[in-house]
């Protein structure tokens, strides 16, 4: 056993156990000196060779200061990357940066559909309709024998205009003169005097009424109640009579 200069047994006779403190001539191990850019700490906390003792601030020439004994070799406080006993915490990895937001699509509003032109110009084209006649003969009304087809109907076109206008065949004696007179020649003895009447609309659309025709009045092949409005389209057939057909077009 070995006695330090403080009076501490050691088992080594280098340096003190206890203390540290050098025993007598003991030759130094020097200590390699660890590469980094501080010339008193080298990486992970660990002293180098050089500078002086920082707990009493003699001069260094080993691993321990030979005044106090300070370990040079031991973890610098506040260093715990390369301690064995701290448990080392990796560093999270960094989110991912949220993708950019896409600016929203232009959203080209849609027009609404035009309205009926208030403008638009509406005629009635008067014709003979031979297979209309056809019909008629076929469903034997009383006198439908004594009706002949004409051999010749021209055709005659009708501007509508106003809020009505009045489809018959005129009589003087009774003062009826319709806006559309189908009075001949050829006359058509199945029309009555007022047959139908045409309404326009506020939206320039016309519509059809049979007030209460002796021999009734069919729209595209349908017959229509005496007394109801019916609406009018762009190409339809109105029949009347024996063999009147009216088409109604819209410019």
């Amino acid at each position: 056993m070995a006695t330090c200069p403080s009076g501490h047994e050691s088992a080594s006779d280098d340096y003190c156990d206890v203390c540290g403190t050098l025993i007598g001539t003991a030759v130094l191990t020097p200590v390699a000196e660890a590469p980094g850019p501080m010339p008193d700490q080298a990486p992970g906390g660990v002293r180098s060779v050089e500078g002086a003792c920082p707990r009493c601030g003699v001069p260094r020439t080993g691993q321990f200061c030979e005044s106090c004994g300070f370990d040079f070799n031991a973890p610098a406080a506040g260093a715990t990357a390369a301690h064995p006993s701290i448990p080392q915490t990796a560093t999270p990895p960094q989110a991912a940066a949220p993708p950019p937001l896409t600016a929203p699509s232009q959203i080209v509003p849609t027009a609404p559909p035009p309205a009926p032109a208030s403008g638009a110009a509406w005629t009635v084209v008067a014709t003979a309709d031979r297979a209309y006649y056809d019909s008629v003969q076929d469903a034997g009304g009383p006198d439908a024998a004594a009706i002949g087809f004409p051999a010749y109907c021209p055709e005659r076109r009708f501007r509508l205009a106003g809020s009505e206008v009045h489809v018959g065949r005129r009589s003087e004696s009774r003062g009826i003169h319709p806006e559309i007179d189908l009075t001949g020649p050829p006359a058509d003895p199945g029309v009555s005097r007022l047959h139908v009447v045409l309404v326009s609309a506020p939206d320039g659309t016309w519509s059809v009424v049979d007030p209460g025709s002796a021999n009734g009045t069919l729209v595209n092949g349908d017959e229509i109640p005496a007394g109801e409005t019916v609406g009018l389209r762009d190409g339809d057939v109105i029949h009347l009579g024996a063999w009147t057909a009216l088409t109604v077009t819209s410019a």
